[in-house]
């Protein structure tokens, strides 16, 4: 490994700054809590039952536990009822989203400008994510606000868990070894998910690093 350069430009950085990069780093973090909280006022204000799902719950409820181990991420994933979609589509353009359809799914992007990653993508309750996956995501009524989360509604830890594991990509192991590392989940989850979900925290709980 050769010696650590601290003369690389970095594309974006304003001229004469030297912490341009943890500024943009700050940012990026900031925008997505902006646009969760901005989201989740929205609906509430409108009355339209809602969970924040993928990993915003996740760092809400690792959070509860142990605030170092949060692990950032660009997604803002909503639960909401298909019922209710034109009634939360409606809130989410009133605060300045703008609605598209990507990819057989709602996103509400961030600005008439932003990127599909800069938006708050919709997962249907009650209804598979994949057609391919075992189990539909949870109900609404799945629905906590964890201590310390302003008072925004997250899917219940269970429902989380089970969401993670029917999905199972990388990102979704991921976020389910934070859940284990602190103690969040433990090997008594294995036989509450069943043979399938279950087998697959097994594999987990038994391949992680300690």
């Amino acid at each position: 490994m050769g010696p650590v350069r601290d003369d690389i430009p970095v594309k974006g950085a304003g001229a004469g700054s030297d912490t341009a990069l943890l500024d943009r780093m700050v940012l990026s973090v900031e925008r997505v809590r902006e646009r969760m909280l901005r989201a989740s006022r929205a609906l509430g204000a409108a009355g339209v039952p809602y969970a924040v799902a993928g990993g915003n719950a996740v760092a809400a409820w690792v959070a509860t536990v142990d605030a170092s181990a949060v692990r950032n991420t660009q997604d803002v994933d909503i639960l909401l009822r298909r019922d209710d979609l034109e009634k939360a589509a409606r809130a989410l353009e009133a605060a300045g989203f703008v609605r598209r359809h990507v990819a057989g799914m709602d996103v509400f992007l961030d600005g008439p400008d932003a990127r599909a990653r800069d938006a708050v993508h919709v997962v249907l309750a009650g209804e598979k994510v994949r057609p391919e996956h075992a189990a539909a995501a949870p109900g609404v009524e799945e629905a906590q606000r964890p201590a310390g989360a302003g008072g925004v509604c997250v899917v219940a830890l269970e429902a989380l868990v089970r969401m993670k594991l029917t999905s199972f990509r990388r990102k979704d192991q991921v976020h389910l070894l934070d859940m284990l590392q602190v103690g969040l989940v433990d090997e008594s989850w294995v036989q509450r998910m069943g043979p399938l979900l279950g087998g697959r925290l097994r594999e987990l709980i038994d391949t992680r690093d300690d």
